[in-house]
Order: structure tokens, then C-alpha cells, then sequence
């Protein structure tokens, strides 16, 4: 189970860069949904007794991460008719490198922690580590605001995967409370998006520095 659960949480380390690589917002948001629907398998790995609220909380993960949540963000698109991040404070390669740089330290730091033994040998730590780092870069280094959205959701990505490690403990219901709050979340994010268009024809977020009073 050890090796299939590690196979999985590399394919997330994956999408991460292909993630910090992409310019265009449509091809990111998709990138961002393969990423939550691959994350909802977890508790399927990870919960050494697979009941009827870890199969909900796995089908919740994937309508809402894969599906739902995407869908509102692509209609915010398609509204604002914009179709890549130009000029990003840093770059995509060097942002690439940065992504890579911090998938390493995650992997030196994850070594240096007392785990349980049941996830010593899992990958769980430096998955959720390097994707909230990944979220973190794509917040502050991306201009469009629906990037920075983007962003927000591959940060709780990261923090969902930290989640695993105490899904023994920690009841299943607090996890779906966290989707239906991170749903409500980016609808109201959207929706915001939305009006810094209509009112600035652009989705630039340093252009609110222009509001006064």
C-alpha cells in the first residue's frame, strides 16, 4: 500500500511544477483539478479501514476539487476573457526551479522529523510541504487574480495531504467541512474577480492599489 500511496503523492509533486510552468489560466485551473480529483484517492491509501465516510468524503473531494469548483472558476474566466498571466513577478522557469528547490528541501526536512512509523516511509510530509509551497509562490508571484485563486487551492491541496496523516484521529466530517468552506470560499473569490473586471477591464490585481478612500 506503501508504494502505491508514494507513486500517487509523485504524480502530485509532478503537477506542482507543471503547475508553477503554465502561462495559460485555463490550462492551470485543469492542472489544479486533475491535482484535487488524484488528491481525493488518499483516504482510499491511507485509511487502514475503508467505511462509508471515507468513500463520501473521497466522492465529495472529487465533485467539488475536480468538478465544481473548476467549473465556477472557468465561467470567472471565460467572463473576464482573459486567457494567460503576462509578466508574473517571477518568471515560469525560475519559478519551475524555485518549485524543484523547495520539492527538495521539503524531501531533506520530511527526513529530519520524528514520524509515526505507520508514515516513515511514506511521502506524505514532503508532498504536503512542497505543495503549500507551490500554493505560496503562485500567490505571490502571479499578478491575475484568478491565478492567485488558483494558488489558494493548491496551498489547501498541500494542507489536505498534512490532513492524512491524522485521519485516524480526526474525524472525517472536520475534512468535509473544510471542502464545503474552501467551495463557498472560491465562489465568493469568484465572484469578487468578477467586479475588479467590470470595474478595472482587467484582472491585474495591482491595479486595486488605484482604489482611494
Amino acid at each position: 500500500m506503501t508504494h502505491q500511496l508514494n507513486a500517487l503523492l509523485m504524480v502530485v509533486l509532478a503537477i506542482n511544477l507543471f503547475a508553477l510552468g503554465t502561462s495559460r489560466i485555463l490550462a492551470l485551473i485543469r492542472i489544479v483539478a486533475f491535482q484535487g480529483a488524484v488528491l481525493a484517492i488518499l483516504p482510499l491509501l491511507v485509511h487502514q479501514h475503508l467505511n462509508a465516510a471515507a468513500a463520501v468524503v473521497v466522492l465529495l473531494t472529487i465533485a467539488l476539487k475536480g468538478f465544481a469548483i473548476p467549473a465556477i472558476m472557468i465561467r470567472a474566466l471565460r467572463d473576464a476573457q482573459i486567457k494567460r498571466e503576462i509578466e508574473p513577478l517571477v518568471g515560469f522557469l525560475p519559478s519551475i526551479i524555485l518549485g524543484a528547490l523547495g520539492t527538495a528541501f521539503s524531501l531533506l526536512f520530511a527526513g529530519q522529523l520524528p514520524l509515526a512509523a505507520q508514515h516513515s516511509g511514506s511521502l506524505l510530509v514532503p508532498t504536503s510541504i512542497a505543495t503549500v509551497l507551490t500554493g505560496f509562490i503562485l500567490l505571490t508571484t502571479r499578478y491575475k487574480a484568478l491565478t492567485q485563486v488558483v494558488g489558494y487551492l493548491v496551498l489547501e491541496n498541500g494542507i489536505f495531504v498534512f490532513g492524512m496523516l491524522l485521519i485516524e484521529s480526526m474525524p472525517l466530517v472536520v475534512e468535509m467541512g473544510v471542502l464545503l468552506d474552501l467551495f463557498v470560499g472560491i465562489f465568493v473569490i469568484c465572484i469578487i474577480t468578477n467586479h475588479i473586471n467590470r470595474a478595472f477591464s482587467s484582472m491585474d490585481t495591482r491595479r486595486l492599489v488605484t482604489l482611494k478612500e
